[in-house]
């Protein structure tokens, strides 16, 4: 074998591999103090491209669990609305059925009544100021005619299909409720004739909010499912996304402990090699 001083292939050699060893110790360095096994596209590209799809679909996923909580707080806001119209209903009844019996005569008629318009004026109040951040909810804005651009929607899906989001005027379809919708604007229990007929007016009108609230009451229910199977979503995916992204630390702990006794055997390989030239100082002696 030919002696050179010139170019020592051994130690070369050597060098090349001790590199090679130390890209690996890094990379298990990396690895374990980040936690994650794909840091990038160069460590898995195909786990890359999969492990961020995943992570967007959770943030999504995640923001819809967020949109469908707003819906319930919106939802909770309107059925406490027609909870109050629903108890002042119950009320002008029980005014409508004072007003009615023949033991009370006109000027306790007049004092009824006197309650009986300003209740009625609060169910009116109560639908005009309803409403979750600026949306109004009891005016008739929850109705399935509202025109299309005014609708209201909750995103709780990852994308622009109808099957992820709950359309509320469609599920809902709440008219407005007020005195004047509820055929209750110009009754009056100033006489017991017209107290009689105000009764089965109310009745009516007790009806229809009582549909009202049951309707809002199945899109609750809708909703609280809905972020119910997002959150299991939610934990599913990320789980798969743990297994493609995560280290497994110990595994990297073992290649660790194994990258540095080969650097260190490496580093004293380059060390020898590099003694190797020397014997040419013999050959002159």
């Amino acid at each position: 074998m030919p002696v050179r001083i010139f170019n020592n292939i051994a130690s070369l050699n050597a060098q090349r591999i001790l590199g090679n060893n130390n890209d690996r110790l890094a990379q298990s360095v990396e690895r374990i103090a980040s936690g994650i096994r794909v840091n990038r596209g160069a460590d898995d590209a195909a786990g890359l491209a999969i492990s961020e799809a995943l992570r967007s679909d959770i943030r999504a996923l995640r923001q819809g669990i967020r949109n469908a909580n707003d819906g319930i707080a919106l939802i909770n806001v309107a059925e406490g609305a027609l909870n109050e119209q629903s108890g002042i209903l119950i009320r002008l009844r029980e005014l409508a059925s004072q007003a009615a019996t023949g033991t009370v005569g006109s000027t306790e008629r007049a004092t009824i009544q006197l309650e009986f318009s300003a209740l009625r004026n609060e169910v009116d109040r109560i639908a005009a100021t309803t409403e979750f951040n600026g949306q109004k909810l009891v005016d008739g804005s929850l109705a399935s005619t509202v025109a299309a651009a005014s609708q209201i929607n909750i995103q709780i899906g990852i994308d622009s299909t109808t099957d992820s989001r709950i359309n509320l005027n469609t599920e809902v379809n709440l008219a407005a409720v007020t005195s004047t919708t509820l055929g209750i604007d110009t009754l009056s229990v100033t006489t017991a004739g017209a107290a009689l007929t105000t009764l089965d007016s109310i009745n009516t009108a007790i009806a229809t909010v009582t549909a009202g609230r049951g309707a809002i009451g199945a899109v609750q229910n809708r909703l609280v499912r809905a972020v119910s199977n997002q959150a299991i979503s939610v934990e599913n995916l990320q789980s798969a996304e743990s297994s493609i992204r995560d280290a497994d630390i110990a595994e990297e702990v073992a290649l660790l402990t194994r990258n540095q006794i080969l650097v260190q055997t490496a580093t004293a390989m380059v060390g020898q090699a590099n003694l190797i030239p020397q014997s040419v100082l013999q050959l002159l002696g």
